[in-house]
This record gives structure tokens, C-alpha cells and sequence, in this order.
């Protein structure tokens, strides 16, 4: 019998609940100050900006050229995320040992430019880990009960980088938790134990030969997951090429001007927002539609925006912050869910990489290629003040937003509703 019919057991459940827990710890601890020390290292911007780019293309090329495949192909999931995890460890070993090598040689430019290559060579290896793990969460859930279980997985994420973010205060030591390999070593003791939890889960589960959908229903289905990508890239590059803008624009003296403390604040409702939001919409999706749920979080994706421009204070700038994190989080959870729902099983990684890679444009290249610029047009080709530039880079992400959602309501929502 397919195991994606039936429903998850408890120890799995427990396993990938604390796998999603460490490895959203890790990212909170590795990569919160991590442009911080770039910046310390390099004194450039432009270079800093660049290594989320490039893990974004190094995890595309790796899930899209091999991992999704060998792992349709051979039926590998959890065999993939040891692997992954564990390269991934003795990788970061490799870098801290070139990086701190150019410290001693006091090429602190260099010793920067080798953690941004260093970190994209470990993700085009690590990014088998991430397609194993998004076809290994569909394959032992249902339709029925997908959505409450990637909504309760990805709150534990949240929490899991909440805390990682707190550990990396503490660590980080004016960049000392970097140059010392502190950071490292920890990062490095977690990966190994998130693959000794896989390796234990990986014997509860049993991996049975894929069916193959009917060729028509397969072509309607995958054309339907082809629109969906492309109206998603649209959202996820408007929703995000503010991610960076955003945060200069709250610290502008002529504008709120905030302070750290005040920025952390504004900054935390946005998570808060999220890990809420990704228990109720999870469990929404699956009572009331994925398409429904989606639509509620697309239409505060387009609004939010267009608001931070007219926030007085604080309180009300984190509020609808806040709301922002609740549209991000509803596309995250929910987004999955439909995508794991219309998947033909015997493609599932192949086509959640192109899932993933979508979603990965928000790390830094949206910022980059799109945001970045086009506030920069206007302040230095327009000569705008960089309050108005900033806010007409909100109302641009708005109208990306809206943009993304009326070709999803075209080319997703109604062909779902007729081949349902």
C-alpha cells in the first residue's frame, strides 16, 4: 500500500518534529550575524548581498540537475537528508579551516570571499537534504491532514530559529564566535545529530513503488503546477525585494528613526505573526480549501505593503509587520501543502525542487535584482528624498503582489475547481 495514504505514526511524527526544530536552530545561529561579519571582513555591501544569491543558485542547480531526480528514480528520501546533513558537516569543517588559515594571513577580504564560496559549494551539496525532506513530509502524510502537520512543522521551525537567533547574541562576540570556530563547531555537533535522528526515523518508514497518474490527468495537473510556479515566482520576488529596503526605510531619521531595541521589536512581531499563523492556516487548509486559505494570505501579502508608509509609530509599524509575517507564512505552509497535493507521486522531488527554488528567491536575490535598484533609481537617477523612494518600492511590491495573485486566481484557482 501507498504510504502516503496513511496517516503518520507518532515516532515519525516526534523524529521530523525534532529534525525541523534543530535545523531551524542551526540557521538562527549561524546565519543571523553572519552579513554582520561579512560586512566586518570585506567593507562592502555589494559583496555581502551576494551570498544569499549564490546559495540560492548553488541549492537550484543542485535540486533541479540531481538530487530530485536520483531521488525519484532510486525512491530516496531519508537516505538523501543523512547525506546531505552529514557532507554538510565535515564541509563546514573544510571552510572554517580556509577561513581562518586567510585570518592569519590578515586577508580578512579574502577570508570573506571564502565563506561565501565555501557556504554555496556546501549548499549545492546540502540542497539534497532539502528535496529529500519536502518529497519524505508528502510521502508519509494524506491530503486530509497535510496542511495541520506542515502548519504545526513549520511552527516549530519558527520557534526553533527564535532560539537560535538568542544563542547567536550570545555567540557571535563582535565576530570572534566566527573567527574562533565556535559557531562552527556547534553548527557542526547539530548537523551530525540531525542526521542520527534521520537515520532512526529512516527505519520506521517504508518507501513503496510510486503509481503513475493517467498521462491526461498528469498533463492537466502539471500544467496546473506549471502556472502555479510562475505566478508564485511574481509573489515571492514582490513580497520579498522589500525584505532589505524595509529595514532602512524604519530607521530614516526623517521617518520612525527606531532604535535597536525597537527594531528587534518590530522585527520579533513579524515572527510572532508567523508561528501563529502557521498552526491556524495549516489546520484551515485543511477544513475549508488550500485555494481559500491561500487567497487570505495573498490579499494581506498585497495590502501590508502599502502601509508602511503611513505608519505613525512603533507599535503600529510592528502591527502591520506583523501581518506581513502572516501572509509570508500562510504562502509557506500553505503553498507546500498544495503543491505536495497536486504532485504526481513518482515526480515528487523533481518538481519540489522547482518549488524550492522559487521559494529560495526570497534569501537575497528578490533584494538584489529588484528592490535594491529600483530605490536606488529613484534616489540617485530621480533625486528623490529616500522616504519617498522607499515607499514607492512598497507600493511596487504591492502591485508585484496583486499581479502574482490575479494570475494565480486565473490559471490555478479555477483549473483546480474544474479537475477536482
Amino acid at each position: 500500500m501507498d504510504t502516503s495514504q496513511q496517516p503518520i505514526q507518532k515516532g515519525i511524527f516526534l523524529n521530523l518534529s525534532l529534525f525541523q526544530f534543530l535545523s531551524f536552530v542551526r540557521r538562527g545561529v549561524f546565519y543571523t550575524f553572519m552579513i554582520n561579519y561579512l560586512f566586518d571582513l570585506m567593507q562592502t555591501v555589494t559583496f555581502t548581498t551576494l551570498l544569499g544569491t549564490f546559495n540560492m543558485i548553488a541549492s537550484a542547480l543542485g535540486q533541479n540537475l540531481l538530487w530530485g531526480r536520483i531521488s525519484d528514480r532510486y525512491r530516496l528520501r531519508a537516505k538523501l537528508i543523512i547525506a546531505g546533513e552529514s557532507i554538510a558537516a565535515i564541509t563546514y569543517f573544510v571552510v572554517f579551516l580556509i577561513h581562518k588559515s586567510l585570518l592569519d594571513m590578515q586577508a580578512n577580504f579574502t577570508a570573506g570571499l571564502s565563506l561565501i564560496v565555501g557556504l554555496s559549494f556546501l549548499e549545492f551539496f546540502w540542497s539534497m537534504s532539502d528535496v529529500g525532506w519536502a518529497a519524505l513530509l508528502t510521502d508519509v502524510t494524506t491530503s486530509k491532514t497535510r496542511g495541520g502537520i506542515v502548519g504545526t512543522l513549520n511552527f516549530i521551525a519558527s520557534l526553533g530559529r527564535m532560539i537560535g537567533i538568542v544563542f547567536a547574541g550570545f555567540l557571535y562576540n563582535n565576530g570572534e564566535g566566527f573567527r574562533q570556530g565556535t559557531i562552527f563547531y556547534i553548527v557542526i555537533a547539530m548537523l551530525f545529530a540531525s542526521a542520527t535522528i534521520m537515520w532512526i526515523t529512516s527505519g520506521s518508514i517504508k518507501t513503496s513503488k510510486a503509481k503513475t497518474e493517467n498521462t491526461t490527468i498528469r498533463n492537466a495537473v502539471e500544467k496546473i503546477y506549471k502556472w502555479f510556479l510562475i505566478s508564485l515566482i511574481i509573489i515571492v520576488i514582490g513580497a520579498a525585494c522589500i525584505s532589505q529596503v524595509f529595514l532602512i526605510f524604519i530607521n530614516l531619521s526623517e521617518g520612525l528613526d527606531v532604535s535597536d531595541p525597537e527594531q528587534s521589536f518590530i522585527l520579533t512581531a513579524w515572527t510572532l505573526g508567523g508561528m501563529l499563523t502557521s498552526l491556524l492556516s495549516g489546520w484551515l487548509a485543511d477544513r475549508i480549501g488550500r485555494v481559500k486559505v491561500l487567497f487570505m494570505g495573498l490579499s494581506l501579502a498585497v495590502v501590508t505593503p502599502s502601509l508602511y508608509g503611513s505608519t505613525l509609530n512603533v507599535l503600529t509599524t510592528a502591527l502591520i509587520y506583523g501581518l506581513n509575517g502572516v501572509a509570508f507564512w500562510t504562502m509557506q505552509t500553505v503553498g507546500f501543502t498544495f503543491a505536495g497535493d497536486i504532485i504526481p507521486e513518482d515526480r515528487r522531488s523533481r518538481l519540489f525542487s522547482r518549488y524550492n527554488t522559487v521559494m529560495a528567491l526570497s534569501w537575497g536575490p528578490a533584494g538584489l535584482l529588484v528592490g535594491g535598484p529600483l530605490a536606488d533609481i529613484q534616489t540617485q537617477r530621480f533625486r528623490l528624498p529616500r522616504y519617498t523612494a522607499y515607499v514607492n518600492t512598497f507600493y511596487a511590491s504591492s502591485i508585484m503582489v496583486a499581479l502574482g495573485t490575479m494570475l494565480f486566481a486565473v490559471k490555478v484557482a479555477k483549473p483546480k475547481v474544474k479537475t477536482a
